[in-house]
């Protein structure tokens, strides 16, 4: 799949305010901040005679896997986990009661998406909204993530499946409390060994420390090729933490040109 953006792609970016910026004095940097002053970019992408985007090259660095760490479960609750196939996953999820998050919940969020498809984003955690419509990403953050799939080609239902790494919601919003990290960690490991994806895209804080088990910020993790059971993996910000703090944007777009990057490489 290559990176030839239309009329309507770029009329997407730049609803989302996101800005492509040209390669600089730094090749396969993708940080996503401008050119240094005194090379200042054009207001609009430059094209090239055939019409393409010029996107920056991308360096693909090694970073090692993550080890696994012990998962934490209440006794049962998990029990078989490794062996289900998707409806009995789906179904395991639904009748879950491992942890309080059951209690306050009106819907699990199991996960919404292609069942063959060659990108998994994983958020952290449903909200109101994904609480009421038992689907991940819906809201304003879900229509900010739509956008910048659209942007390059792609659908939530068509090889793209999403899913978060708890299935219920936290009380308020709150941030996801270790030990129910650890006691979804099993359906979501499932998950991925169920789809088998070429790249994966960790989006938020919560994601990136349960997939990658590190503490690292966001800011140190981007950029770089890291691995979650030998399976690509890039790091980016959370559609909602975009949507406050709007300069970031233009970064997230560069962590999904590195994952098309790293996924063209592989023969996408």
């Amino acid at each position: 799949m290559s990176l030839e953006l239309d009329e309507r792609q770029h009329a997407m970016l730049a609803e989302m305010g996101v800005r492509l910026f040209q390669p600089h004095s730094h090749p396969g940097r993708i940080d996503g901040t401008p050119p240094e002053p005194a090379r200042q970019a054009p207001p609009k992408p430059a094209l090239t005679a055939g019409g393409d985007v010029r996107r920056p090259q991308v360096v693909v660095p090694v970073v090692a896997q993550a080890a696994r760490a012990p998962v934490q479960t209440a006794e049962g609750a998990t029990s078989g986990v490794e062996l289900m196939q998707w409806d009995a996953l789906a179904q395991a999820v639904a009748q879950c009661r491992g942890c309080s998050l059951c209690n306050g919940r009106r819907n699990t969020v199991f996960g919404v998406g292609d069942r063959q498809a060659d990108w998994l984003i994983v958020g952290e955690a449903p909200g109101e909204n994904e609480d009421l419509q038992g689907e991940p990403f819906v809201g304003q953050a879900g229509l900010l993530l739509d956008n910048m799939l659209k942007a390059l080609g792609l659908d939530r239902r068509q090889k793209v499946y999403i899913a978060n790494v708890l299935k219920c919601r936290p009380p308020g919003n709150r941030n996801p409390e270790p030990q129910e990290v650890a006691q979804c960690e099993p359906f979501l490991r499932r998950q991925v060994e169920l789809l088998q994806p070429r790249i994966i895209l960790a989006m938020g804080r919560f994601a990136v420390q349960a997939l990658l088990q590190s503490n690292e910020p966001i800011g140190k993790l981007r950029g770089k090729v890291h691995r979650y059971n030998e399976i690509p993996l890039v790091v980016t910000y959370h559609p909602a933490y975009l949507l406050r703090n709007l300069p970031d944007k233009a970064k997230a777009w560069a962590d999904l040109c590195l994952a098309l990057e790293v996924l063209q490489q592989s023969g996408g």
